[in-house]
């Protein structure tokens, strides 16, 4: 697939500098702009085996903003396959960004309600079950294939970190780098933020991954009000953080950063740590914030 440009960049601020920690990120966001950071690193085993066993059609679910569609509607046009991505949600009367840059790369749409999208190999059969040539992928990503290309990152690193920090959906990235970690006798402690409120089930589906024996850490009090979900608080932080010219979304990186400041505040860290965060892409769904009214926001 694509070369890795994703360098490690030191961040820097007076709060780091005061509890004596040094904070780094590695820019997985300047991989690709639409291929970017995590799904780049997700779809790249997915995609080898969809060529390997000759499947033209690839199949995926997201919501309507899904930097995971977008990302797999850029990465089909690039390497030759159809796509179709199965949408949460009804039939908007007009595309968003985010679905308008997928139809731009080919992307067929199907709208389907919340009820019927709870069962995605159901849709995925009713469908597409008669598609010789159709490939199934959850949503986001998620899956076995993806581990080993999100283990990677821990290659690309010349540095030792004492702490890696990562924004959590599906969990499918933690589970692949703390496998990693485990794989490569690294003592770095696996942390990763969720994204989504309740999200106490990912300890479940982290461990049907990857077993129990790999060690990670899951922050579930940072969620903002849930998926997507922002406050005044917050997204006034997140704009004076986005001033400094490193520019995080309001679903993911937004949420991960805040939380890192967070604990630093509250001396979580030992003096003297090396901290690395993920940037782990998707920047184009912070233009729904432009399209969304601030009752639905707040």
């Amino acid at each position: 697939m694509l070369p890795i440009y994703s360098p490690v960049e030191e961040i820097q601020n007076e709060l780091f500098k005061k509890k004596q920690l040094k904070v780094f990120i590695k820019r997985d966001d300047l991989i690709h702009p639409f291929i970017s950071g995590n799904k780049w690193r997700k779809l790249k085993y997915v995609i080898a085996d969809a060529h390997t066993t000759n499947k033209r059609h690839l199949i995926s679910f997201g919501g309507p903003y899904s930097n995971h569609l977008l990302a797999l509607a850029c990465a089909g046009a690039m390497f030759g396959f159809k796509t179709s991505g199965i949408v949460r949600g009804d039939e908007p009367r007009k595309l968003n960004h985010q679905l308008f840059l997928c139809s731009q790369f080919g992307m067929n749409f199907i709208f389907v309600s919340r009820d019927a999208y709870r069962d995605k190999e159901l849709l995925y059969d009713q469908y597409f079950g008669t598609d010789s040539d159709a490939y199934f992928i959850d949503e986001g990503g998620a899956g076995n294939l993806a581990l080993p290309g999100c283990a990677e990152l821990l290659d690309e690193l010349t540095d030792h970190y004492d702490h890696l920090f990562l924004a959590c959906g599906t969990g499918t990235t933690l589970a692949g780098i703390a496998m990693g970690a485990s794989h490569r006798n690294l003592s770095t402690q696996i942390e990763g933020i969720a994204v989504l409120k309740g999200a106490g089930f990912l300890h479940t589906d982290i461990q049907n991954l990857i077993g129990t024996e790999h060690h990670y850490k899951l922050h579930l009090d940072y969620h903002q009000g849930g998926y997507a979900k922002t406050n005044m608080d917050y997204l006034n932080w997140l704009f004076k953080f986005n001033k400094t010219g490193l520019l995080l979304d309001h679903v993911y990186t937004g949420k991960m950063m805040y939380a890192l400041f967070d604990l630093i505040k509250k001396d979580y860290f030992k003096p003297g740590s090396n901290i690395l965060t993920i940037h782990t892409g998707g920047l184009t769904g912070l233009l729904g914030l432009n399209e969304q009214s601030a009752t639905e926001q707040l």
